[in-house]
């Protein structure tokens, strides 16, 4: 039974810290139900009985009061960055850990649909996915139109892609569910955001978005670069000439989607340039598209 609340919190869940009368600390978290949720739990489960620095998963998914309730151990501590800052070597290599200690697709119930941030391949109708913290349609909201010219860009690029093996991956690797003890890996957050993707897919949203505290500290172009240099190098195996691609069509994605809910908001775009977009839908061999977003006059 729970003596003392350590804290309560979130952001599209509600999270609240809670003092066991053993001792324990532990924490609870409800959030809307959703089926992707029991993949969810049984890849966080497995991670932590892989060694993975990650909360242990105690009890849940269960249905209560109208929402699903998971339970989880209390990691305190830790810090945004590790000694290196924004490099990127260390958020790639433990990227590449997570999915090489992760199960099989096949081995756990579905992880569809993704978040909507990384859903390039959702089946909704128009370019943009509905948000999931905004009730609004974001085809229904006008321009800015480089925006929308790099979402397509990006899209189409990866409906072009050759097929690859799917893995487990963490849709939302930034700041804000990472933590570091000095140089190593202290806890890794937020379950509910994982994804079945390819590997570029898994790489390119992660590069485009690691070192971000807030909207507009986002990866550069260099960074991420550098980011997917990491990625290959910590799994042992450099991507294709057309995985790269993808990996920069991805990274092109989330940052667009994240642009559109922005200017669909807040009326002005900050995760986002229309030089970087270019320069990203160039990267991704994106054709056409990609010199329609070319910033020189």
């Amino acid at each position: 039974m729970p003596v003392g609340e350590l804290f309560r919190g979130g952001y599209l869940s509600l999270v609240v810290g809670l003092q066991l009368e053993d001792g324990r600390e532990v924490v609870v978290e409800l959030r809307p139900p959703a089926p992707r949720l029991a993949g969810c739990f049984e890849v966080h489960r497995r991670l932590y009985e892989a060694g993975f620095p990650c909360p242990q998963p105690l009890a849940g998914p269960v249905a209560l009061a109208g929402f699903i309730a998971t339970v989880e151990s209390y990691i305190p501590g830790g810090d945004r960055f590790p000694p290196s800052g924004r490099t990127a070597e260390p958020f790639a290599s433990a990227l590449a850990a997570l999915v090489a200690a992760a199960p099989a697709v096949s081995d756990v119930p579905s992880l569809a649909p993704n978040p909507p941030w990384t859903a390039w391949n959702h089946a909704e109708g128009g370019l943009w996915p509905w948000p999931d913290d905004r009730d609004i349609d974001l085809n229904s909201v006008r321009g800015p139109d480089w925006v929308d010219l790099a979402g397509r860009a990006a899209r189409s690029r990866l409906e072009r892609a050759r097929p690859q093996p799917v893995v487990v991956g963490h849709g939302d690797w930034y700041t804000n569910n990472i933590r570091w003890a000095g140089h190593e890996l202290h806890a890794v957050h937020d379950w509910d955001s994982l994804i079945a993707e390819s590997e570029p897919v898994v790489a390119g949203l992660a590069a485009a978005v690691y070192p971000a505290v807030q909207a507009g500290s986002e990866a550069t172009v260099e960074e991420t670069a550098a980011f997917l240099d990491a990625y290959a190098h910590a799994r042992g195996r450099n991507f294709s000439a057309a995985e790269l691609e993808e990996c920069w069509a991805a990274s092109l994605w989330v940052r667009s989607f994240d642009a559109k809910k922005q200017f669909a908001t807040e009326g002005h775009v900050r995760s986002l340039t229309p030089a970087e977009a270019h320069e990203r839908a160039h990267r991704a061999d994106a054709g056409n598209q990609a010199e329609t977003l070319d910033p020189r006059p």
